[in-house]
C-alpha cells in the first residue's frame, strides 16, 4: 500500500495563514465600504431633512 505524503505542517500552516490573511483583508475592505455607504446615506438624509451633525445647540 502506498501512502500519500501530507504537506508539511509548516507549509500547511503558512497556506492557512495566507488564506486567513486574504479573508481578513477582504472582510476589512467590505466593512470599510459599508461604513462609507452608511456615512454617505446619513449625510444625504441629513441634507434632505435639514439636519446637520455640525450644528451644536447648547
Amino acid at each position: 500500500m502506498s501512502q500519500t505524503k501530507k504537506p508539511s505542517t509548516l507549509q500547511s500552516e503558512s497556506t492557512r495563514e495566507d488564506r486567513l490573511k486574504a479573508a481578513l483583508k477582504a472582510n476589512m475592505a467590505r466593512r470599510k465600504a459599508q461604513a462609507k455607504a452608511r456615512a454617505a446615506k446619513n449625510e444625504a438624509t441629513d441634507n434632505i431633512t435639514g439636519n446637520s451633525s455640525d450644528d451644536t445647540e447648547e
